[in-house]
């Protein structure tokens, strides 16, 4: 396979992976909405997990990593099937999501 097929499967995979993740984000409010709890602390604990490999990484997803190797490219972008504003402010925008889905979801549990 050459760098620039990797690459495409590389781009492929990583937006596939946020996707679900972002799923997962949105999922959190309209699952607690519905009272299922049990599928929010799923969810939550989800996302919660990939913040831990990000941690783990500085902060850079290991598919990141990966796409370097075949592009000197390093858009925002360069990794991940994204407009490349998204890509600069994908975590800010969704960490917020994020935390506003569980604080919802944790007043709708305990009240």
């Amino acid at each position: 396979m050459n760098d620039q097929a990797a690459l495409k499967t590389v781009k492929v995979v990583h937006t596939v992976a946020w996707a679900m993740l972002v799923v997962c984000i949105l999922a959190i409010p309209w699952a607690s909405w519905r009272g299922h709890h049990g599928w929010v602390a799923v969810l939550a604990g989800t996302v919660l997990l990939e913040v831990a490999v990000l941690v783990f990484n500085g902060w850079r997803c290991p598919l990141t990593i990966v796409a370097e190797r075949y592009t000197t490219d390093r858009r925002d972008n360069f990794d991940i099937y994204l407009p490349e504003w998204l890509a600069r402010h994908n975590k800010l925008i969704f960490g917020i999501l994020y935390v506003v889905g569980v604080a919802y979801a944790a007043y709708r549990y305990w009240v």
